[in-house]
């Protein structure tokens, strides 16, 4: 395999090395050129024909979100992370470019946490990344998928939906959650990866999307119907019964599969929470996150459904899910809204016939 050539875009001296420094020391990647503003970035991309980009924000002259507009132009298909601030406006301008096009981010390392500790950073957040997305556009065709097969289940009441989702899942989001109806009957339970700050301003994006309810999580918040809650960064999220009611709580234990907050924490507190009567949702994102949380909710009689690999970013958790056998379905991302509004209303079209028969 030929190493995966990144272009880095950044105004900062001290970035641009760190970055070169890092990446460079990984025999998987190669550094086809650095640029300091978009306009050169924009100028060496046809020539240096990048496999990605590590794209900054605040650059003179030309932006971040305009050099992002001006490479979908050159080329649509070419991955670009965003380094992103670990502010307000950071956060806020990352999901700006998530929504033209960006392909993911990472927080940007910075030299208050030393020069080792920013290069840590790079290690961890920043390679896996480029790896993955480039893995994930390689000419040699899709996964393999599992077939699943349907299981001999009698349709269940489905009282709460939970999804799971990281890389691309953003976008994924804003694509399923306007399509849900006013009048959706139970709440919906996300946990998205991303920092603090990220997942509050994900939830005001989110809010106004759709007429449904989206806000960051909060602790002992009792779920209703119509509600949509997303786990706070940093956070562990898990639903538990308090005196007649389903409520929130968070916690900060250790990470599971690298992450909190984590899908499976959350799927295993729904699947301990309702039962058979939950369906689990597993969209785009790098890891197997989800795929033991999958598990639980499918042992306890629940469903789970899958993103399909092809309109997937990533399809490492969705695939995690597929591979161990634990997804009842798998649909493209345009469907899954409708599938979802589907099974919960057809379960409870058939528990309410079922109640009105035995009367």
């Amino acid at each position: 395999m030929p190493p995966i050539r990144v272009l880095i875009v950044d105004d900062s001296m001290v970035t641009r090395s760190i970055l070169s420094d890092l990446l460079q020391s990984d025999p998987a990647i190669e550094i086809a050129a650095t640029a300091s503003n978009g306009r050169m970035a924009l100028s060496l991309i046809p020539q240096v024909k990048p496999d990605l980009v590590t794209l900054d924000f605040e650059m003179p002259g030309m932006n971040g979100l305009e050099t992002l507009a001006g490479i979908r132009n050159i080329n649509p298909q070419l991955p670009v992370i965003m380094l992103s601030s670990f502010t307000e406006r950071g956060a806020a301008v990352t999901l700006e470019a998530l929504a033209r096009g960006a392909t993911d981010y990472v927080t940007k390392p910075t030299l208050a946490i030393g020069m080792e500790g920013a290069r840590q950073r790079v290690r961890d957040d920043l390679l896996p990344k480029i790896k993955s997305l480039c893995a994930a556009r390689s000419p040699s065709g899709p996964l393999p998928m599992a077939v699943t097969l349907p299981r001999a289940r009698t349709r269940i009441r489905i009282d709460i939906v939970a999804i799971g989702t990281s890389t691309g899942g953003p976008n994924a989001l804003a694509e399923v959650i306007p399509q849900l109806p006013a009048s959706f009957p139970v709440p919906i339970v996300i946990v998205q990866h991303m920092p603090p700050i990220f997942t509050r301003r994900l939830a005001e994006r989110l809010d106004g999307l759709t007429p449904l309810d989206v806000r960051e999580a909060q602790e002992g918040k009792k779920l209703a119907p119509g509600q949509i809650w997303i786990a706070p960064g940093d956070y562990h999220m898990i639903v538990v019964r308090s005196a007649g009611d389903v409520v929130l709580t968070m916690n900060q234990r250790p990470p599971e599969q690298g992450c909190r907050p984590a899908v499976d924490v959350l799927f295993r507190s729904v699947a301990g929470t309702f039962g058979a009567h939950a369906l689990g949702i597993v969209l785009t994102g790098m890891g197997a996150d989800g795929r033991r949380g999958a598990q639980a909710i499918r042992e306890a009689g629940g469903e789970v459904i899958v993103q399909d690999e092809a309109t997937s970013v990533i399809w490492g958790m969705p695939g995690s899910v597929v591979a161990a056998g634990h997804a009842d379905r798998i649909f493209p991302l345009p469907l899954i809204a409708q599938e979802v509004v589907r099974r919960v209303s057809a379960s409870r079209d058939l528990t309410d016939a079922r109640a009105a028969g035995a009367k």
